[in-house]
């Protein structure tokens, strides 16, 4: 029989952990973990559970088709940002269904990132050019939520004193929602505007305009952008990447700032996500850009390289005055769209919008011949028709033949053509709309962008680069796929020990119901009865999840960390107003926490002030106190990380919950860290008013690069009616009444969900907390092993660690010169990706092992960090020159090793193998160490001409 999912999952067998708990001094995991974990939180025994008992893979596989089946197979016409879509199978399988691809973590160690680094650069590249302007980010979490980041921008970025930020009456409805939700907080007012009669010049500091609109209408907005820059004001242009192979680029047009998604270039549905949204910008603003930018610089050799630029991770550095909370990209599935422009070139993808546009006009002069009326003369692929009876009627008959239009009133209907509509489905809509037809309508006389004004019409050249002209054939699109993974360090070659990251074990049996149609190909804004398997399997993941962090409510809408955060400080915020405390404003952040915390409570109205911690990293009860004291009629909330971010779970963690409440507070645990306490201790019963999780660290969905992440949002009932909302949810849950929504789609990145709700089902409650368990022990057993190597900087209750451990280097530089990036980049040449490095304390390593490592992979790399300690103590002894040694010198490269001059004081095979287990299974990484200054100062961000890689 096969063993259990939980034995699969955990790396370190029976005998492995009893040697651990042996070097350790404790007789099992559980009193290891109760020595560790405050006595005062342990949960206490529940007589029922939710969660049911373990079940194995195929149960599990068993489960999620019966779940899948509860989806009704339809073909989803709704459009309003959302379309059906295929998904070149060289992608799908060599991208999506890759390990190298999903399993690989964010590319701040850019000599060993190479690979997605270039493949974000062909997606900035494509943005770019068919946006037409010249620099684009690594991707937004969807369009509404970089919709926000633009009108963020446009405050910023404006000559205009204003607080009118005007939107596009024809907006997309969902984006719309989002924005009022977080202009609100901000102090922000939103003008609905018809920008076809629009008066010159106009007061605001900025305007979003929709092109196409959600109508489905094309038109000129230059006069329109013209008046707005006139005031002074910021143009954002929400724009369909696949219409501006057709239609004039909205930089041409005169936009400033355009966003939109690239769901429809190859990214299955999902029921809302993830997809990578976009944002560009016009010269003078790419310092404004929120979220990240990959760029190229040069190597120690010279050679071409990509990094990270500029602001990435800013709110790690300016905190409170951070301008945005985003800190991640959609990388999965920006690389995904990249490929598919890659796989298709200019050629391919004007020929599928000439597709769409004909058949959208097809069936648009079928209508009309029929006598109907249609809002537009002139459209792309959408078009909303007027019925001669109620709308609802040919919305059921529609649902009747297999197809979900959209109801936009009593008397209208929208339908929206994509790339996998076929003749056959439009003859079915025209049915639905009552036209007696054939099996097929006939597309002979069809016109691509009919009635669009000749000088609509895009006339520029896009996507000239040969990235995207070189690989036609399978062969040369799976080669080039390889390529670039192989330039990569993912999980499936060896450990990723980050500290505050969980890079742990993203099992296959989880990931497998992700591509399965029944799940991939489904609208989000789908009518309930054709979701019921979805809202089961989401109403199920949220009841867990609850259970387990002591919660009454979760939602599942935020698609990041730092959106739970948001969500949940705007949950607090509405709590306050509606109890006529409005000047509650004030949030409470110990110096500790993670930069996006300061900025979420930015981005929700709050004012920060800054709590001190202690020289045990713990919060200071008496700083905290006298805080309190000073701002108690203004104090919303207390933001803590538990266990905290130095890696310990703190003592006084109720006393500091119950100060926040006898204040009028109310207490947001960060919920980055609960793999450390899952099983053993629940977020509400430390005095949590509401929490957000990592699904992406603590439930198993992979990083993928750099995203996609969720991040749910859980709460006490009081906060509750104020988590996100939707304007199209399926179901009006209890909680959300009074919210408002966070992301574009209802539950946010719904296409992931089966991972984590396959992950609970397989692990069971006792198996989570047997992972928890051997996270603990992982984490404790590499700290005493290296702890006569490398200072442990902060330690807890009977000197123990919670998930993670931090190793002071400083002492070591002190001694040796040698710094924390030389340390980092010499671990690669040892097969490993570096451990955090200088948060949230400069000059340290977090160190995470996590509980899917093995013992064998544990000593790995505790050897190879005591030969790293020997190679400083090597430099400080004079045995290696300052300036030349194998540190300062790492990552050495292939071509580095087989220079024909060896000038180095030390031996090539010292160089590349410095232990002889990585004769057989060397990684090579591609480039040597990134000057990261020059890439700053040499902006740039787009595919470099081959020549440069001669």
């Amino acid at each position: 029989m096969s063993a259990p999912f939980v034995a699969r999952h955990i790396g370190a067998d029976a005998a492995a952990q009893r040697r651990m708990l042996d070097a350790l001094g404790y007789d099992s995991v559980e009193s290891l973990v109760q020595a560790a974990v405050p006595a005062s939180i342990h949960v206490r025994e529940r007589a029922t559970t939710a969660i049911p008992a373990a079940a194995s893979e195929a149960e599990t596989l068993d489960e999620l088709r019966r779940l899948a089946s509860g989806n009704r197979p339809a073909r989803a016409m709704i459009g309003l940002g959302y379309y059906d879509t295929f998904t070149p199978s060289v992608i799908s399988r060599n991208v999506l269904e890759n390990p190298s691809w999903y399993t690989a973590y964010t590319p701040y160690q850019p000599e060993i990132s190479q690979g997605r680094l270039e493949a974000l650069i062909n997606f900035q590249t494509m943005v770019s050019d068919l946006a037409g302007l010249p620099t684009a980010n690594a991707s937004m979490l969807d369009e509404a939520t970089a919709a926000v980041e633009g009108m963020l921008l446009a405050r910023r970025a404006s000559k205009s004193r204003s607080d009118v930020f005007m939107v596009d009456a024809d907006t997309l409805p969902q984006t719309k929602a989002v924005l009022e939700h977080r202009a609100a907080a901000v102090g922000v007012r939103l003008e609905y505007t018809d920008f076809g009669s629009l008066d010159a010049p106009v007061e605001a500091f900025g305007a979003l305009i929709q092109y196409p609109g959600a109508s489905g209408r094309v038109w000129d907005p230059t006069e329109a952008i013209g008046a707005v820059q006139l005031g002074g004001g910021v143009v954002v242009v929400a724009a369909d990447l696949l219409a501006l192979t057709l239609l004039r680029s909205p930089g041409s047009l005169g936009a400033d700032v355009v966003v939109g998604t690239t769901q429809r270039f190859g990214v299955p549905l999902g029921f809302g996500g993830p997809h990578a949204g976009y944002m560009a910008v016009r010269a003078g603003l790419e310092r404004q850009l929120p979220g990240r930018l990959v760029g190229v610089s040069q190597d120690a050799a010279g050679h071409p390289a990509y990094r990270l630029s500029l602001q990435t991770r800013e709110q790690h550095i300016r905190r409170e005055k951070a301008t945005s909370n985003i800190c991640t990209a959609q990388v999965l599935l920006a690389v995904m769209a990249a490929m598919y422009a890659v796989y298709h070139g200019a050629e391919g993808l004007r020929a599928i919008a000439a597709d769409v546009s004909g058949k959208a006009d097809a069936l648009s002069q079928a209508l009309r011949a029929f006598g109907l009326s249609t809002a537009s003369e002139a459209f792309f692929d959408t078009i909303r028709v007027t019925t001669p009876g109620p709308a609802g009627r040919v919305i059921d008959r529609a649902r009747e033949l297999g197809y979900q239009l959209l109801w936009v009133d009593d008397a209208t209907v929208g339908v929206s053509v994509d790339e996998t509509t076929t003749a056959r489905d439009l003859a079915a809509v025209a049915a639905a709309f009552g036209l007696p037809v054939s099996e097929e309508l006939s597309l002979e006389a069809a016109v691509p962008l009919r009635g669009v004004h000749e000088g609509m019409l895009r006339s520029d050249e896009f996507l000239t680069h040969p990235v995207f002209s070189d690989h036609r054939s399978e062969t040369a699109m799976m080669r080039y796929l390889k390529r670039l993974a192989d330039r990569d360090y993912a999980l499936d070659r060896g450990m990723i020990p980050l500290g505050s990251c969980t890079m742990k074990l993203n099992a296959a049996t989880e990931m497998a119901a992700v591509t399965w149609p029944e799940f991939a190909r489904v609208h989000p804004f789908a009518p309930e009865a054709d979701v019921r398997g979805y809202l089961e399997l989401v109403e199920q993941l949220e009841t867990w999840l609850a259970e387990m962090t002591g919660y009454d409510e979760v939602s599942l809408q935020p698609n990041a960390g730092s959106q739970g955060e948001l969500a949940g400080l705007m949950a607090i915020r509405g709590f306050h107003r509606a109890n006529g405390e409005e000047g509650r404003v004030v949030c409470l952040i110990p110096s500790s926490a993670h930069g996006t915390n300061a900025a979420s409570a930015v981005l929700a109205g709050m004012r920060v002030v800054v709590v001190a911690c202690d020289e045990a990293g713990n919060v200071d009860l008496g700083d905290l106190r006298a805080k309190i004291a000073v701002h108690a009629d203004e104090l919303a909330a207390l933001m803590i990380t538990y266990p905290s971010t130095h890696g310990v779970y703190e003592h006084d963690v109720l006393d500091i919950t119950g100060a926040v409440h006898d204040a009028g507070g109310q207490v947001y645990v960060d919920g980055a860290n609960l793999n450390a306490l899952l099983g053993y201790a629940r977020f509400g019963d430390l005095g949590g008013d509401v929490s957000h999780l990592n699904l992406h660290k603590t439930f198993a969905i992979p990083h993928g690069g750099g995203g996609p992440g969720v991040g749910p949002v859980a709460a006490k009932a009081h906060l509750a009616p104020y988590l996100p909302s939707h304007p199209f949810a399926q179901r009006k849950a209890s909680y959300g009444a009074d919210g408002g929504p966070v992301s574009a789609a209802p539950h946010g990145s719904a296409g992931i969900l089966p991972i984590s709700w396959a992950y609970v089902r397989m692990m069971g409650a006792a198996g989570l907390r047997e992972a928890t368990g051997a996270a603990v022990l992982s984490a404790n057993y590499l700290a005493a092993r290296l702890r006569a190597h490398y200072p442990v900087l902060y330690t807890g209750e009977n000197g123990l660690v919670a998930h993670e451990c931090i190793l002071d280097l400083r002492p070591l530089r002190e001694q040796t010169g040698v710094s924390v990036d030389d340390v980092a980049k010499r671990l690669v040449d040892y097969g490993f990706h570096a451990p955090t490095m200088s948060f949230p304390v400069a000059g340290t390593l977090m160190i995470e092992p996590t509980e899917s490592e093995d013992l064998a992979e544990l000593e790995r790399f505790v050897e190879a960090m005591i030969a790293i300690k020997a190679e400083a103590l090597a430099v400080a002894a004079g045995e290696w020159p300052a300036t030349d040694n194998p540190l300062v010198n790492a990552p050495h490269t292939a071509e580095s090793a087989i220079a024909a001059e060896w000038q180095h004081p030390y031996s090539r095979e010292l160089a590349v193998y410095p232990v002889r287990s990585l004769i057989r299974s060397k990684y090579w990484p591609p480039v040597r160490r990134i000057d990261q200054a020059y890439g700053d100062r040499n902006l740039v961000c787009s595919c470099p001409p081959v020549e440069a890689f001669a």
